[in-house]
């Protein structure tokens, strides 16, 4: 988008670096465009400074240049104007440089104060033309926030929020220490256990679930009233877990429409107990159930776009029901075809959230965890690390797939779509900025020759780093542990594809999901990453194979040639939106672990080019994120 006054000479761009100089706190900024010329520049105008504390009203007759690139907003007048406002006068520059993240432009007209009258707006997410956002927020809660955090939520989060924004909250399953030992890994044992009929262990699960629940709602509500309806809703939740688990044990199968309908106790439990907190400290809540939301799901075979649009439409139904109340909506929604946790998996909750906030068109997804945002390291392990004000969405998804915990890439795919912007902040520091995941303007794929198919050709051609001054850089490093190495050598000289074929087919017999992989014409190393143990034994001559799924590959596997496993490795990720065509960053990332004695067992670079990959001992995994952290991080400040 460019608008130039007719006579202005083009004056030079703005450099698009982070940091200059507006924040990226929400509410965004606005720009407002005066065609009457009877403002100049204005600050905080009386009339929106309760809604936007951003207001830049530029008049058209000194307007030289508006420029929206991929992630900024350059404004650029003729000349230094000083703002009309009732505070202090404040003088500005000739060019502006503005975060471009949901920037309103207006082009009207306005009154003798200079106050916005009569005007048309376009709201433009990234450049993108979007319906302008509700007044709706909405907070996501993991379950560590909940089990540690629950009245700092409502009291510093939930509460202040409701002042400025309509909120609605989804909370997932409680976890007092952590997720090992939180509310849906107990259920989870406990279902497993009523697999076994002389056992009687998941009714101790179960009771261990109520009681730490209830110890909950003793200590955080303070009516007795509420204190006690809770603690009914809790009992009642829990007897009809047992009698799921009973009739299971019975029957002598645990099918995962029984599993889900016991995991959907530990979201239930979460949001009821938040509810009745809100309502407790004078907020008023509802507690939302949606896991009989889906009542279509007999006639869908597939869990395509379709079906979760229609899920986002009904979830906002749902919540427009309470009006005036903070909906507290449980992150577990229904039986979905082939289950919930089989098909979707743990991050349900997160995709949950997404939904509503596509429903509601909200302004923003905030998800909330313990950490200030996304860092460019883990700082628990690397002192020099920084926290990214933004970030996009390829580059989410990549270190969520690499081993640092931003949300799950199809959940952000839901909001993305939609030109919403998440958010990932600190309950425990809520006045903190986070991290943004800005929608794309376009996507990549977009960028191709005409009258091609955008899906399958792509360019190479320059892109919006490009053009930026200042250092380029990778966004962040990143590694997954537990990582076990497959190596399959062919003794024939067969053809490639066979045996490739061959390769895959095994793995799809016995559900294995591969992290990476390497290839040649007769040799495929793969690297499997797993949370639960898939070895047994101390060094790695005395190691046994105790996964079954594993096992059985490993026998299939042999049929295509030799087979060897190295265990106790990492994945080591670079990744970066800047290093698409950058010249020697991969050069420079293995040089510099050469250089420290880091042994490479396997390369990876995938066609997006955000991100780089390698498999590493796992004993040198944390000095190896140190290493690259200060030599392509670091030494670029």
């Amino acid at each position: 988008m460019l608008v130039k006054r007719p006579g202005t000479r083009r004056k030079s761009q703005v450099p698009l670096l982070d940091g200059l100089p507006w924040d990226l706190a929400w509410p965004p900024v606005h720009i407002a465009i005066d065609t009457t010329g009877q403002t100049a520049l204005r600050d905080h105008s009386e009339s929106n400074k309760a809604n936007f504390p951003k207001l830049l009203i530029v008049a058209a007759s000194t307007l030289a240049k508006i420029e929206v690139s991929a992630k900024y907003c350059v404004i650029q007048i003729g000349e230094t104007f000083r703002s009309r406002s009732t505070e202090k006068p404040k003088a500005y520059p000739p060019r502006a440089l503005l975060p471009l993240r949901a920037i309103v432009f207006h082009n009207t007209a306005m009154n003798g104060n200079g106050h916005v009258v009569n005007g048309q707006t376009a709201v433009m997410a990234n450049g993108v033309p979007r319906t302008p956002p509700s007044d709706w927020v909405v907070q996501k809660f993991g379950g560590t926030s909940v089990g540690k955090f629950a009245h700092q939520i409502v009291e510093q989060v939930i509460q202040p929020s409701t002042l400025t924004n309509h909120v609605a909250v989804v909370c997932s399953a409680r976890s007092s220490s952590s997720k090992a030992d939180g509310t849906t890994n107990r259920l989870l044992r406990a279902a497993r256990e009523a697999e076994n009929p002389q056992s009687s262990q998941y009714k101790t699960l179960v009771d261990i679930v109520l009681s730490e629940h209830i110890s909950v709602a003793n200590d955080l509500i303070h009516s007795t009233d509420l204190r006690s309806q809770l603690v009914s809703e809790f009992d009642a939740e829990c007897q009809r877990v047992l009698k799921i688990l009973e009739a299971a044990q019975t029957l002598g199968e645990v099918s995962s429409r029984c599993v889900d309908m016991v995991i959907s106790a530990g979201e239930k439990l979460s949001c009821r107990l938040m509810a009745a907190l809100l309502n407790d400290r004078g907020v008023g809540a509802a507690y939302i159930d949606l896991s009989d939301a889906i009542d279509f799901a007999a006639g869908v075979q597939v869990l395509d776009q379709e079906f979760y649009d229609r899920l986002a439409k009904l979830f906002a139904e749902r919540v427009n029901a309470y009006p005036g109340k903070v909906p507290v909506l449980t992150g577990y929604f229904g039986l979905v075809p082939g289950g919930l946790l089989d098909k979707i998996g743990r991050g349900y909750t997160d995709l949950c959230a997404a939904l509503v906030a596509v429903g509601l068109n909200a302004q923003e997804l905030q998800v909330w965890k313990e950490v200030d945002g996304i860092f460019t390291a883990d700082p628990r392990k690397v002192p020099t690390a920084r926290l990214l004000s933004a970030i996009t969405p390829a580059e989410a998804a990549e270190l969520t797939f690499y081993g640092s915990e931003v949300i799950h890439p199809f959940t952000m795919e839901q909001v993305i779509r939609a030109k919403i912007p998440i958010r990932i902040k600190n309950v425990m520091k809520p006045k903190g900025s986070g991290t943004i995941i800005f929608p794309d303007s376009r996507s990549e794929l977009e960028r191709t020759t005409p009258g091609h198919d955008p899906k399958f050709f792509r360019t190479r051609g320059p892109h919006f780093w490009a053009h930026s001054e200042g250092p380029k850089r990778p966004t962040a490093v990143t590694a997954k542990h537990k990582i076990l190495v497959i190596n399959i050598h062919s003794n024939k000289r067969s053809l490639s594809h066979g045996f490739f074929a061959g390769i895959f087919s095994v793995l799809d017999k016995w559900r294995l999901s591969i992290d990476l992989i390497s290839t040649s014409e007769v040799h495929v190393s793969l690297a499997l990453h797993s949370e639960l143990p898939l070895l047994n034994g101390v060094g790695r001559d005395e190691y046994q194979i105790i996964d079954e799924d594993l096992r059985g590959a490993i026998q299939d596997l042999r049929r295509y040639g030799t087979v060897d496993i190295i265990p106790e490795m990492a994945i080591l990720s670079l990744v970066g939106q800047q290093m698409k065509n950058m010249v020697g960053v991969a050069g420079r990332m293995f040089s510099v672990l050469g250089e420290h004695n880091v042994n490479i067992e396997m390369i990876s670079q995938g066609a997006s080019e955000i991100n780089i990959s390698c498999v590493i001992e796992e004993r040198d995994a944390d000095r190896a994120i140190n290493i690259l952290h200060t030599n392509l991080f670091t030494f670029l400040e």
